[in-house]
């Protein structure tokens, strides 16, 4: 089979993609995806992330990596959940709809990034945005990915918002907006039309409504790329494992990786693309010696506070909880609100605790409505809160690598947290102005017990503490990275140096982390990227 253009990766950049191009019936599109279609309940009822994000006892929509050891954080390994179905990440994710700050965008202008500053980047957070509070000159009103407020936030949330504002926080109601320092609710990726309270995947809002009636889209799932095809130095299609067979689909156009992080640079590497010893220790021909591939690799280091609270209104392990969770189901499927409608991360704050950056937050919040041990990995008896702290322009940098050639292991992922001393330093100044506020009224009087740590530990012992606790928030970014200059891995457009016809589209070619959430950038990248870069 051939097509125009081929996309490795049904994500949030790849669902973005797909839809976008095959709007012109001119252009054949094919998108390749490892996992499956992304509509199950799994997926669309929001609450039910608590099954997917921990990868065990079996992993659902999810690669659920794992880390090398890492020196910053005790030795331990990390772990790396990552969507494995159409929306990707974005279907297994805590819905949170932030963009960062737009000094972030207008930093990666100055390094190199032409046209990716946030005067060029606004307008396709505009165009993919459908705000249940309508439009403005900051938001979009007509797109397809749905961002609505909280439907049933939980009361204590409330009372943890007031916290904040007790520990001289200002309230916000956008952290979207002209200010993106505050505490307040997350808006979240979640339908609020017919579909209300369900989950607005990147595939729920631009591909399932069109997957299955253009003709000029094929969408395989079950594929899982293994590497890139070339004729001399052109790109010319992919080759795939579905089923036990391997397969390959032809590409007369382009080739589009929108693999994640991760796997982009690994396919990259599997390809003869990337640092030639690297390949060849592994017996991969080298096709392009591209050092930069799968390097500066970057993401949020997050330390997670636990409680034990005096209220049953939030997710634990329990009798009236069960019967909680039966009653909320019912509201879900009636009318899209309830327990099992929230995103679990209800709350958040952006702040900076040097004094420096007020315009510039370096720190950011989540507030759960649950006890979260081990990224959910640990199920423990009774009802708690967390709040998770993390810095958002970590110093470190980190890299992937190939573990072999094979193309189905898993990569080396290495994100060196907290290996710059001055990360550590940043967190545990974020970590005191959190116990802070979970130490203060009115969120306190619902603490009945402190699981992780207090603000009269010594800063050795909290330390420490963040050593043993420390990982990541889900935001990887950066092994594809873009610019101006050779060194990078793709140029401004966002394709590969080197070789012809083929780009890398997703969050890794991020040039630095952007100060928040990364998946609205990252359906950003994309809209940018089909509407700007593939002009006939």
């Amino acid at each position: 089979m051939q097509f125009d253009y081929v996309i490795v990766g049904g994500g949030s950049a790849g669902s973005v993609l797909a839809a976008r191009l095959s709007e012109d019936p001119e252009k054949r599109v094919c998108l390749l995806e490892a996992g499956g279609d992304g509509k199950s309940l799994l997926v669309r009822m929001p609450a039910l992330t608590v099954a997917m994000m921990p990868g065990k006892p079996v992993k659902m929509n999810n690669w659920a990596f794992t880390t090398v050891p890492q020196r910053g954080l005790n030795g331990r390994c990390g772990y790396q959940p990552r969507g494995r179905t159409l929306g990707g990440s974005s279907a297994i994710n805590a819905m949170v709809y932030t963009r960062g700050n737009p000094r972030d965008y207008d930093r990666w202008a100055e390094l190199g990034a032409e046209g990716w500053d946030w005067k060029g980047v606004l307008p396709y957070f505009r165009k993919s945005e459908s705000n249940e509070r309508g439009g403005s000159k900051l938001h979009g009103a007509a797109g397809p990915l749905h961002v609505a407020d909280p439907s049933s936030p939980r009361s204590i949330t409330k009372d943890w918002i007031a916290a904040g504002q007790a520990c001289q926080l200002p309230l916000t109601d956008d952290f979207n907006g002209e200010t993106q320092a505050g505490i307040g609710y997350y808006q979240v990726t979640q339908f609020h039309d017919s579909r209300r309270g369900q989950r607005c995947s990147a595939a729920a809002a631009y591909l399932h409504p069109v997957m299955d009636t253009r003709p000029n889209l094929k969408v395989i799932t079950g594929a899982h790329a293994t590497r890139v095809l070339f004729s001399g130095n052109k790109a010319t299609g992919v080759e795939y494992r579905q089923g036990g067979k391997t397969l390959t689909i032809e590409a007369a156009n382009e080739v589009i990786l929108s693999a994640g992080a991760f796997q982009s640079p690994q396919l990259l590497m599997l390809s003869g693309i990337g640092p030639a010893a690297h390949l060849q220790q592994h017996g991969i021909p080298v096709i392009h010696d591209l050092p930069a591939v799968g390097q500066n690799l970057q993401d949020h280091p997050d330390v997670v506070l636990s409680y034990g609270v005096n209220t049953t209104d939030v997710f634990g392990v329990g009798v009236s909880g069960t019967f909680r969770l039966l009653g909320g189901m019912r509201e879900w499927f009636s009318s899209g609100k309830g327990l099992l409608s929230t995103n679990f991360t209800e709350g958040g704050a952006f702040f900076s605790v040097d004094g420096v950056h007020d315009d510039w937050p370096n720190v950011q919040l989540h507030f759960v409505i649950a006890r979260v041990e081990d990224h959910g990995r640990q199920i423990k008896p009774g009802y708690g809160i967390s709040c998770h702290a993390c810095i958002l322009r970590p110093e470190s940098r980190g890299h992937v690598a190939l573990a072999s050639s094979d193309p189905m292991a898993a990569p080396l992922i290495d994100p060196d947290f907290l290996g710059d001393e001055r990360d550590a330093q940043l967190l545990l100044k974020a970590v005191r102005r959190t116990l802070q506020i979970m130490e203060s009224e009115p969120v306190a009087s619902r603490i009945t017990r402190t699981f992780t740590a207090r603000s009269t530990d010594s800063d050795e012992d909290l330390l420490e503490m963040i050593r043993n606790h420390c990982d990541t928030v889900y935001h990887p970014i950066g092994t594809c990275r873009m610019g101006s200059d050779q060194d990078s891995v793709v140029d401004t457009s966002l394709l590969v140096r080197g070789v012809e016809g083929l780009r890398v589209i997703d969050a890794s070619v991020m040039p630095t982390l952007i100060s928040g959430n990364t998946n609205a950038p990252t359906i950003m990248i994309a809209e940018k990227a089909a509407a700007e870069f593939f002009r006939d």
